[in-house]
C-alpha cells in the first residue's frame, strides 16, 4: 500500500555542514574521501539556514547564510561566526530588506569585502559592500543585466569580471537555464553575453556556490533541479569563455555526504572558504503543516 505522505506536496528544509578540505578536492573525489563532516545545528521546525559562503578573518570563519521562517516566508541574511574548532560562537541578521534575500555571495576584491545576494524580488540585482565587517553593509550599486538575476556569481577570468546568472521568468527557467555578462568593473556597466542563455538544461545550468579554477579553467557549480529542486551539484567546466564564445561540459552529480541522514534528499550550494568547503543539504518535510503551506511559498 503506498504511504499517504507520498502523496502530500512538501517543503523543502536545508541544513549546512562544512568539511576540512578544498573544493576542488570535494568536486574530485566527493565526500568518502574528506574529514568527517562538521554540521551545524537543526534549526527550529518551520525554519531553516541554506546557501552558505564564508570569509576567514583572525582565525575565525564568518559564515554568511540565507535564514528563511516559512510563517513569514522571507530570508534574511545572517552570519554565524564560528572559532578555531568550529563551534558558532555567535549569531546575527546582517542584512534585511523588504524583499527576500538569499545566496549571500561574500568575496574580497578591491581591497573591500562585498556581498552579492539574490534579491530577485526587489526587480533588481544589487552589490553591497562592507561598511563596518562582518555586521554593517551598504548598498553600492545596481547591476544592470537582462534579467533580474537569480544566484548570481562573481568570478575572474581573462582580465575581466563575469557573472553567472539564471533569469526570472517561469520555474524551468529559474532552474535549468544559465546567463552570462562581463564588465572590466565590479560595479560595472555589464555586457551581455550574445550567446544568453548559454546553457539550458535542467540538470546543469543554475548556479550553486563559488567558482575555482583548474589550470586557469573556472569551474562553477550548478544544480541538477531534474527530480527536484536543487537535487545535486554538478560541476561546470568553462572550456571556452569569452565575450563572443562560450562552451562547457558538465560532470556526474556529486552525492551527498554518508552520513547527511535525512537529509540526503538535495545538495544545491557547494562553495569554497580558503581550506574550508561549505555546502547545505535537504529534507523534504511533508507533514500536514508542510501541505497547508504549499499554496503560499515556493523555492527561490
Amino acid at each position: 500500500m503506498t504511504d499517504w505522505r507520498a502523496r502530500i506536496p512538501g517543503r523543502d528544509i536545508w541544513r549546512v555542514g562544512l568539511v576540512q578540505a578544498p573544493i576542488a578536492e570535494i568536486a574530485r573525489l566527493g565526500f568518502s574521501t574528506a574529514p568527517p563532516v562538521r554540521w551545524l545545528a537543526e534549526e527550529p521546525r518551520l525554519k531553516f539556514v541554506a546557501d552558505p559562503f564564508g570569509l576567514w578573518r583572525d582565525g575565525r570563519l564568518y559564515l554568511f547564510v540565507e535564514a528563511y521562517d516559512y510563517r513569514t516566508r522571507h530570508g534574511v541574511i545572517e552570519v554565524i561566526e564560528l572559532d578555531g574548532a568550529f563551534s558558532a560562537v555567535r549569531r546575527a541578521v546582517v542584512l534585511r530588506e523588504p524583499w527576500h534575500l538569499s545566496y549571500p555571495q561574500v568575496f574580497e576584491a578591491d581591497g573591500q569585502v562585498w556581498m552579492l545576494p539574490e534579491a530577485h524580488r526587489s526587480g533588481a540585482l544589487t552589490l553591497y559592500r562592507a561598511a563596518a565587517f562582518p555586521d554593517v553593509w551598504e548598498p553600492v550599486a545596481r547591476l544592470t543585466l537582462d534579467t533580474p538575476a537569480i544566484d548570481a556569481t562573481p568570478f575572474r577570468h581573462g582580465g575581466l569580471w563575469w557573472l553567472a546568472y539564471s533569469p526570472t521568468g517561469p520555474q524551468r527557467w529559474k532552474q535549468g537555464r544559465l546567463h552570462l555578462a562581463f564588465a572590466e568593473r565590479l560595479s560595472g556597466p555589464w555586457r551581455l553575453h550574445p550567446g544568453n542563455p548559454v546553457r539550458n538544461n535542467l540538470a546543469s545550468s543554475r548556479p550553486g556556490g563559488t567558482v575555482w579554477m583548474e589550470d586557469s579553467t573556472p569551474v562553477l557549480p550548478v544544480q541538477d533541479c531534474t527530480l527536484t529542486y536543487g537535487g545535486a551539484i554538478r560541476q561546470l567546466k568553462f572550456l571556452r569563455l569569452d565575450p563572443e564564445r562560450f562552451e562547457a561540459e558538465a560532470s556526474a552529480p556529486l552525492a551527498p555526504p554518508s552520513d547527511a541522514g535525512r537529509y540526503a534528499m538535495g545538495l544545491h550550494t557547494l562553495s569554497a572558504a580558503g581550506p574550508v568547503t561549505l555546502f547545505d543539504v535537504k529534507r523534504i518535510d511533508r507533514s500536514l503543516w508542510a501541505s497547508r503551506q504549499k499554496a503560499t511559498s515556493c523555492a527561490s
